[in-house]
């Protein structure tokens, strides 16, 4: 007896982002999943790219306009009407096969949470692989199989971690457990609902091949580079956690480590040359003005309402996948090609190797809807591998194709 696809509601906050939200809904179209939904909750400008696509009438649109990543979200679960409520931010592309591997261990009704890769801003080095939380909300390494997912039971302390960027929960799990607290403005908001989860004894699954790429987009909080601007809501938040999940007698010695850990990352920083040493004394002010103000913050969890409106099904289409290889010189033709197929409905990713070392890169081009890989025939992809020696062009691209091949659906395997 086949059992039916969990049907899935994406939820999408954006503020300030419009031309990242373009991308990443350009990306959310060529899912190869069904069924499901999705949510954009954004602001005016992230509202006009939404209703500028093509698919636009199978947006659920909310508006929302504040600096409170937990409040946006639970919004967008009070429209979700699907079993599971999946995140991806605006700065990220899901791979086409996301949800499938994703709500592949969604058959198992003991997990209640679900998580995977992410790639960072290269295409190709991974952000974050599976991880756990320990009792003080740190995220450290969890080794596990790379490519099949795993269920973990809800740890005696800390917590199993999902990712912000890339993660889902079954909808009635989030309705018991009152959404994401608003007291989380910004960071940590998926932290404390984890360990809520493990406190509620909810698995989690980890599903390494649903994978999507971040950018780490500029925000309020940092630059494109990365380089902190403003300090104080982590700071807040931090306070917020410690009241919520550490014990009174550990909560100086919690924050004079995490206080201690943003002065060692501004330093970091003020080498490179991104930052001031009067910007370092400056972000350390903030960050403790915060961490103030996180003392009398009241916090939730919310109620969060049930769907107002009726499952809104996605019309994805089934693509068909394939790599072209191509040269720098033949790039831009090969590549005004790989855009009429995918307005023909394809998903297409194109190779283009030069005969140097150059380390790869790939993007999403969301004008166009291909995935971009650029590099050298000798020059090293995955980072923690030896660069290539004495191998062909059309060997390096078969090799790329098998890389990325059950992520991009290139293959069944």
């Amino acid at each position: 007896m086949t059992t039916a696809p969990v049907s899935v509601s994406i939820v999408i906050v954006s503020r300030h982002r419009p031309k990242a939200l373009r991308r990443c809904l350009t990306g959310v179209e060529q899912l190869q999943y069904t069924p499901f939904e999705v949510i954009v909750v954004a602001d005016p400008a992230g509202l006009a790219v939404a209703r500028s696509l093509p698919f636009a009438a199978a947006l659920k649109l909310v508006a929302f306009d504040e600096p409170n990543i937990s409040a946006a979200r639970n919004l967008g679960i009070a429209q979700a009407a699907a079993e599971v409520v999946a995140f991806i931010d605006d700065d990220a592309v899901p791979e086409p096969q996301w949800l499938r591997y994703l709500m592949a261990p969604a058959t198992d009704p003991a997990v209640a949470a679900f998580t995977g890769f992410v790639r960072g801003r290269n295409g190709i080095s991974f952000q974050y692989q599976a991880r756990r939380l320990n009792a003080w909300g740190i995220a450290e390494a969890l080794p596990l199989d790379p490519a099949a997912p795993t269920v973990l039971p809800a740890p005696a302390t800390g917590a199993i971690k999902t990712e912000g960027t890339n993660m889902a929960f079954r909808r009635d799990v989030l309705l018991d457990l009152g959404g994401f607290d608003p007291a989380f403005h910004y960071f940590l908001d998926e932290t404390d609902l984890n360990m809520r989860l493990a406190r509620a004894g909810h698995a989690t699954a980890i599903a390494p091949l649903a994978e999507v790429h971040h950018g780490f987009a500029a925000n309020a909080m940092r630059n494109a580079k990365r380089v902190p601007q403003d300090l104080y809501d982590i700071g807040a938040s931090w306070a917020v956690f410690q009241r919520k999940h550490i014990p009174q007698p550990d909560r100086a010695a919690h924050w004079a480590q995490r206080r201690q850990e943003d002065r060692q990352r501004l330093l970091r920083h003020l080498l490179s040359g991104g930052l001031e040493p009067r910007d370092v004394t400056r972000l350390l002010g903030r960050l403790d003005e915060g961490y103030a103000e996180g003392q009398t913050r009241v916090f939730g969890p919310q109620s969060v309402a049930q769907a107002s409106e009726m499952f809104r099904a996605f019309p994805a289409r089934k693509r068909k996948s394939s790599l072209i290889g191509t040269r720098p010189w033949r790039l831009s033709q090969d590549r005004a090609a790989a855009a009429k197929r995918v307005a023909r409905g394809e998903i297409v990713t194109l190779v283009c190797l030069s005969p140097t070392l150059f380390y790869h890169r790939l993007s999403f081009q969301s004008e166009e809807g291909i995935w971009l890989q650029r590099g050298g025939i000798y020059g090293k992809s995955l980072r923690n591998t030896a660069l290539f020696r004495r191998i062909s062009r059309k060997t390096r691209v078969l090799i790329e194709a098998k890389r990325i091949a059950c992520q991009r659906g290139l293959s069944d395997d």
